[in-house]
């Protein structure tokens, strides 16, 4: 599988997609960050490319980076937040935003 998403992230994103007026929660990667690369979270209406579990769009270019990643919601004491879990991250920063292939 391309990308897993988990149930928890499933339903934040359809939260979400409904609060901003939105069909996709788009993730894309760029250049930047402490680690090299970062992940985009934004809200489109036309997926740019592969649609995941009918809620999240890849960004085309992203695909390479999270081949094989599982997106997960966590809510802890601290906060709450989406999180990758990027198995071809050859380092990560602290807070999870950048990562290193």
């Amino acid at each position: 599988m391309l990308l897993t998403v988990t149930e928890t992230a499933k339903n934040y994103l359809a939260n979400m997609t409904k609060q901003h007026d939105k069909r996709y929660v788009n993730l894309a990667v760029k250049g930047g960050g402490c680690s090299g690369f970062q992940y985009e979270w934004t809200f489109t209406d036309e997926p740019e490319g592969p649609v995941i579990e009918d809620i999240l769009s890849l960004d085309p270019m992203a695909e390479m980076f999270v081949f094989g990643c599982t997106v997960d919601y966590v809510n802890e004491l601290g906060g709450s937040y989406l999180t990758v879990k990027n198995p071809n991250a050859t380092a990560s920063c602290g807070c999870g935003e950048s990562f290193a292939v």
